[in-house]
């Protein structure tokens, strides 16, 4: 059954990542690790003025569906405010959970046959709670 959510496009997912490289050092970031695989994330933001995301950078030392998780936050996280990518945690650990529908996220149905999976549900949540954390930290950061 498992085998199921290892589909090819998980894997051309997986190596898409738009943003595969840090930002520089001080940048606001957040890992997150999976307590039970090991996969970790990290993600590093950077907000404009308007405290949306401009600047994205990851570390994914993950498994497949780990690095494909943050290949699809890093597609879509530009322009997203803070508020927006903790909307968009919430609703997957929710759909995840079943006890939410799914996302608006683009592409999240990519995920669909894992939702059975609940041992892999961490590994799919890493990079959207990485990014919300980060932006959270960057947002706080911000001169008010």
């Amino acid at each position: 059954m498992s085998l199921d959510l290892y589909t090819p496009e998980i894997s051309a997912l997986a190596l898409g990542n738009p943003y595969p490289d840090r930002l520089p050092e001080g940048a606001p970031s957040a890992e997150k690790r999976s307590p039970i695989c090991g996969s970790r994330v990290t993600v590093d933001v950077e907000l404009d003025e308007a405290g949306r995301v401009t600047k994205l950078g990851t570390l994914v030392r993950a498994c497949l569906l780990g690095q494909a998780s943050s290949t699809l936050l890093a597609q879509h996280a530009i322009g997203r405010t803070p508020a927006e990518l903790a909307i968009a945690r919430d609703e997957l650990t929710a759909w995840l959970a079943g006890t939410g529908e799914m996302p608006g996220w683009p592409g999240i149905d990519i995920f669909t046959p894992g939702l059975k999976l609940t041992a892999r549900h961490p590994s799919i949540r890493l990079a959207f709670e990485a990014a919300a954390e980060a932006a959270d930290v960057a947002a706080a950061r911000a001169p008010r």
